[in-house]
């Protein structure tokens, strides 16, 4: 479940600071938000204080190059809220700067990225200095139109180095509100130098970086350079871990070993996983190669020996173990500029390799994703400062954990403002949904459209409980910026990812409403999605057919804006919505 923390502010005393933009700017510590942010990060109540990777009870028990690295921040992340025009990142390191094969960008540097009110991950970059301390700087950030907080921004910290402290800065009319550690399961990987970061040109091109943007899911990185060896000291700590999917990528630190010792180091740590996690999805990931495979026997012979064992050990495996899973070299498929050097991946290599894995997690999680808008899961901002969409989210999570409810209906300002719990900022019809509704967990969330609900439900709201009467009601705020077909296609795999998580449900999909100037268009489109529909054996309901007045347009008495149904309205749908039949 994900952690439900009240969000705060905190303003670190310390003295303002004159950016070259003229601002004064002030600072915030995130280690001073007053809850644990630092995003990634396993074993939250121990590492909270910290930008670490292990607690220190594993000191002891890890070789002491594992426990050195551990101290490494990659893959971590801040992320926080901030609508000013320039944002500065200042920290020190605990290392040198940068190595001969990488440069000080991906070893010591940072990354910022920020999220649109529309879900669209946007990459910021402005000017940076290494000295004593490291200072990025953002300047000529644009607002945000939709919300007076501005936008999510997302920061990740340095692939090869140690942050011993750093201060966010803002300019000092505007703020920083730190959101909390999403407690959705994580991807857990375990790797070597190539899973850490090496030779990632700055720490966003990661490979595992990437995986995690593109899945928006918590990818937990226990990369060790030189040291993925696949431990068991080490697997006793991703144990503790509750995964969504657990990948293992040590093959390039095993391959001097010989092929028994491999076989035998795979079908260990996946026994060993298995025994504390015996349903949890388990990913096999092979030896990329080489870069000169191709010119050099030996190197070539010392991948493929190890390729080899860990595919035998995957055939014994799969005979005794169910949801393990398997990621060949060829499918990787590094192309000859792939690489920096004889093993590591440049950021083109970092690039494939995320693509093939978020692929097969994807099909492996069955969360498909498609190549237009309707299709590809993301979140939204756009509610204008009513309330928190993440925050609602999580929420749900939390809440629905515990009701368990057996009746849920999804949507969007229509569905949310109608009424029932949890509670919305605005109720347009709070009567008529104790009298027919009242029984329904609201899952509406303001200005969502088709993508948004895909991202709720592949991020855990029909998770955890059994429902069975599940009510869909959503498409019209995608009407202006997508045509039918786009629209159907994404309420179809909509619908097929409602159906593989509550397959006990009974589903019924109500058209769209009509609205002010979009009568008849609504009126063609609902014919296209009852099609759909009944495809999909569920059951399609016109609910909105008693809105409208006879001479076609809807009848304005019946809404509050031409769009959201009032009391009045609300009563004519929801018996339509709750009948047995739609004849």
């Amino acid at each position: 479940m994900k952690h439900a923390s009240n969000r705060i502010v905190y303003l670190i005393p310390a003295l303002s600071f004159l950016s070259l933009s003229g601002w004064a700017i002030k600072w915030f510590n995130p280690m001073q938000a007053g809850f644990p942010v630092v995003q990634n990060q396993a074993f939250v109540e121990e590492l909270s204080q910290s930008y670490h990777r292990l607690p220190d009870r594993a000191k002891p028990l890890v070789r002491d190059a594992v426990w050195n690295l551990s101290q490494n921040s990659a893959g971590l992340a801040i992320h926080f809220y901030s609508n000013s025009p320039e944002i500065k990142i200042r920290y020190q390191v605990s290392g040198p700067f940068a190595m001969p094969h990488m440069p000080a960008t991906g070893v010591s540097g940072v990354d910022l990225y920020r999220i649109n009110s529309d879900g669209t991950r946007q990459f910021c970059f402005n000017t940076y200095s290494f000295g004593d301390t490291i200072v990025y700087t953002y300047s000529g950030l644009s607002a945000s139109t939709y919300h007076s907080l501005g936008f999510e921004y997302q920061l990740y910290l340095p692939l090869y180095n140690g942050v011993k402290w750093m201060e966010i800065g803002v300019q000092d009319d505007q703020s920083v509100e730190f959101i909390p550690v999403y407690r959705e399961k994580p991807i857990v990987l375990y790797g070597t130098s190539i899973v850490q970061g090496a030779c990632a040109s700055r720490p966003g091109m990661a490979w595992g970086n990437i995986v995690q943007r593109n899945l928006d899911l918590p990818l937990i990185n226990l990369g060790f350079s030189g040291n993925g060896r696949l431990e068991k000291e080490v697997i006793d700590f991703i144990n503790e871990i509750e995964a969504q999917i657990y990948l293992l990528d040590c093959l390039p630190n095993l391959s001097g070993e010989t092929q028994e010792s491999v076989q035998e180091k795979v079908i260990a740590s996946v026994k060993q996983i298995r025994e504390k996690h015996p349903d949890t999805p388990i990913l096999l990931i092979e030896h990329a190669g080489y870069s000169n495979g191709e010119v050099s026997e030996s190197s070539k012979q010392s991948y493929q020996k190890a390729n080899a064992a860990s595919r035998k050990a995957f055939e014994l495996l799969k005979q005794q173990t169910k949801q393990l899973y398997y990621l060949s070299r060829e499918e990787l498929n590094l192309s000859a500029d792939g690489w920096v050097d004889y093993v590591h991946p440049s950021d083109l290599g970092m690039q494939q390799q995320a693509k093939v894995v978020e692929s097969k997690i994807r099909e492996i999680l069955h969360m498909p994703v498609g190549n237009i808008q309707t299709t590809i899961p993301v979140t939204q901002r756009r509610e204008p400062g009513m309330y928190e969409w993440k925050k609602r989210h999580e929420d749900n999570l939390e809440n629905l954990y515990k009701a368990q409810p057996q009746s849920v209906i999804i949507g969007n300002s229509i569905t949310h403002y109608w009424g029932g719990v949890p509670d919305a900022p605005a109720q347009n019809g709070p009567e008529t949904w104790k009298k027919y509704m009242k029984d329904f967990y609201n899952l509406g969330c303001g200005w969502d459209r088709i993508e948004n609900v895909l991202w709720r439900i592949y991020h855990g709201e029909l998770d955890g409980y059994t429902a069975s009467r599940i009510i869909l009601m959503i498409g019209t705020n995608n009407l202006d910026m997508n045509t039918d077909e786009e629209i159907v296609t994404g309420l179809d795999v909509l619908l097929e990812a409602i159906q593989y998580l509550q397959p006990k449900a009974e589903i019924r999909v109500i058209g769209i409403l009509p609205r002010r100037e979009r009568e008849n268009r609504v009126r063609q489109i609902n014919q296209k999605i009852e099609k759909m529909v009944n495809e999909h054996k569920c059951l399609y309901i016109d609910a909105g057919k008693g809105l409208f007045q006879s001479d076609g347009k809807i009848n304005e008495q019946l809404f509050k804006d031409g769009l959201h149904p009032n009391d009045k309205g609300y009563a004519l749908i929801a018996p339509f919505i709750l009948k047995t039949s739609n004849r």
